[in-house]
């Protein structure tokens, strides 16, 4: 928190619709609360009508804790009142929560220079390079990730994709705490939707992708999309919006920002342009706005994901031959696109591809290195708990571009593995059937893949990537495929 707040100030960063009570002023000794068994005298709580809970059914429990003030877009019948709260009504509470909480912290995005990556596929790699891009820069720098987040080199665990407004301002007031002067961040659907990000000054945003995901939450593509294009929408004119016209919905996040407009591609004329000059297992050779230069990633995806770290550098103001030189000393992120090579000729790739574009991506990618030479020989599972339309479609796509396939337990959260498997199977055609195995248990399937493979095969774990547990009923126990995979490669 900022050392000296007013509630003056506080205040002055949202709109009220209405207000009832005395308005508080002076310097706020508590704390700003979206939970309201953490809140206490003098603190100001922020109603929030989440996805399992309403802030505004709780709003009654805090009667005579000497709250200062009650944030909501309801304001409580006059009997159900504390006389000595002041309740301030707001059309939205959830972007007045992030308002709030960025005045709350000083406003720290208007002191970094703040890049958001969104999309389906490809967000982490994108935040992560552009930090590490930073760092090689000279530059401190903050990221924001699914897989950890970081203040220059000290790593803070990480469990959503985007935090809540409060973590995630704290975060980013820790960052300019300790001389950052850029972050980059993933910008999820729901931390769009949710306005998580409101109140954030960004000053750039990169868009990868968009396909089939979390159709749970947002119901509809349309709806998924909407949630993406939102983040554009919101941009300022002092940022820069930069999006991959090689996918179907590039332009669409372009149509009504206000933001200076770039795009970059593979496949078409564009400002930052990539090319794959040569690939193998262990790098690609990039050709950049035509400059080569050396990678240790591989596939088409990443070649994308680069090309957009690429132009995101240039348009944050680094010098380009610095910036290719700069790449060629980045290595891929964990649990992204991770190899591993047994003794006798085996390879092992673990990734975090876990939507039916994603499992496409990981396996053509190495499909284009190996060719029909050798077999790829897919393990691949799908959460419990999330969008089952997209079960079918991820082992038809694993079972028509591998040679074998093993389907197996992913996450299975709440529901039972062998229904998810069965959701899975569906989406097999007979002939696709004849080459897929199902093994519940994820440890024994990646064991029989790599006992399946010969010298020169490669072996694909898909789904979890980085993640070091599998979440059965409720429970976290450990798991890493990376550690699974070198104990069946005996490496």
């Amino acid at each position: 928190m900022s050392a000296s707040v007013t509630f003056e100030s506080l205040l002055s960063a949202i709109k009220p619709v209405e207000t009832v009570g005395r308005i508080p002023s002076g310097i706020m000794k508590g704390q700003l609360r979206q939970d309201s068994r953490q809140a206490e005298a003098s603190d100001i709580f922020v109603a929030v009508r989440g996805v399992n809970a309403d802030g505004h059914k709780f709003i009654h429990t805090l009667n005579g804790l000497g709250v200062a003030a009650v944030v909501c877009e309801e304001i409580p019948a006059a009997e159900s009142r504390d006389a000595d709260v002041c309740y301030i009504q707001v059309d939205d509470s959830a972007e007045a929560l992030g308002l709030l909480a960025s005045r709350y912290y000083g406003d720290p995005s208007h002191k970094l220079q703040l890049v958001g990556v969104t999309g389906t596929n490809g967000k982490t790699t994108t935040a992560t390079l552009i930090y590490e891009m930073a760092r090689l820069e000279g530059c401190r720098a903050g990221l924001l990730s699914t897989v950890a987040n970081y203040i220059e080199g000290e790593m803070i665990p990480a469990t959503h994709t985007t935090p809540d407004p409060l973590e995630l301002n704290r975060l980013l007031a820790r960052m300019v705490e300790a001389g950052c002067s850029v972050a980059a961040m993933e910008v999820s659907s729901h931390a769009a939707h949710q306005k998580r990000i409101a109140g954030l000054r960004f000053a750039g945003a990169v868009y990868t992708n968009l396909t089939r995901d979390h159709l749970d939450y947002h119901g509809t593509f349309e709806a998924y999309r909407d949630a993406k294009k939102s983040f554009f929408d919101s941009l300022p004119a002092t940022a820069f919006a930069l999006t991959n016209i090689d996918d179907r919905n590039g332009m669409i996040m372009l149509q009504n920002t206000g933001a200076r407009r770039y795009t970059y591609s593979l496949r078409s004329m564009a400002d930052f342009t990539g090319q794959i000059v040569e690939q193998d297992l262990h790098g690609t050779l990039l050709k950049l706005n035509g400059h080569e230069v050396h990678t240790r990633f591989t596939g088409r995806y990443n070649a994308c994901n680069l090309t957009a770290v690429y132009g995101a550098c240039i348009l944050m103001g680094m010098d380009p031959d610095t910036t290719l030189l700069n790449m060629s000393r980045l290595v891929p992120v964990a649990g992204r696109f991770q190899t591993f090579r047994s003794p006798d000729g085996v390879t092992a790739v673990v990734d975090y591809a876990h939507t039916p574009d994603a499992v496409v991506n990981i396996v053509s990618a190495v499909r284009e290195v190996v060719g029909n030479d050798h077999r790829i020989i897919t393990v691949v599972g799908a959460g419990g708990n999330r969008d089952k339309g997209k079960r079918p479609i991820m082992a038809n796509e694993a079972a028509r571009l591998s040679d074998q396939v093993v389907l197996t337990s992913d996450n299975p959260r709440f529901e039972e593995p062998e229904q998810i498997i069965r959701d899975m199977e569906a989406g097999l055609t007979a002939e696709d059937a004849k080459r897929v195995l199902s093994i519940t248990d994820r440890r024994q399937a990646i064991r029989t893949a790599v006992r399946l493979a010969a010298p020169g095969d490669v072996v694909i774990i898909a789904g979890k990537g980085h993640e070091d547990y599998q979440e059965i009923k409720g429970i976290k126990h450990h798991f890493d495929d990376r550690e699974e995979v070198e104990a069946a490669l005996g490496i």
